[in-house]
């Protein structure tokens, strides 16, 4: 068992998870329940199961965890592209945001790769 607070990829998806619940605070209210949601679920899940992973007693589980994380990265990485699309974020931020998100699926798979 490993904990989780020790890797750099959950500190990482931990900070990018407080970042988009910061942001999203700014769109408007009628996303409430859609993007904004969407959002902070895909967010949070890349920390949560990067977490959850190093619960788990086998390898193969702990890689499977970590591919979900990877998931919920790329599903964040539409999602930030639809909010720069409907000009609910600045393209400067988009950019930010997907630099930090391709960082931690390299991450993710480096990490993988090393189990």
């Amino acid at each position: 068992m490993r904990d989780f607070r020790k890797l750099s990829i959950w500190s990482k998806g931990h900070l990018l998870t407080l970042k988009i619940y910061t942001l999203t605070k700014s769109f408007p209210k009628e996303e409430t329940f859609g993007l904004i949601s969407q959002m902070r679920r895909a967010a949070y899940s890349i920390p949560s199961n990067i977490a959850e992973g190093c619960g788990r007693n086998s390898v193969p589980d702990f890689r499977r965890f970590l591919t979900i994380s990877s998931g919920s990265a790329s599903e964040l990485e539409y999602q930030l592209c639809l909010s720069k699309d409907l000009y609910y974020i600045s393209e400067p931020i988009f950019k930010e945001l997907e630099q930090e998100i391709i960082e931690i699926k390299k991450m993710i798979f480096s990490f993988s790769n090393k189990l």
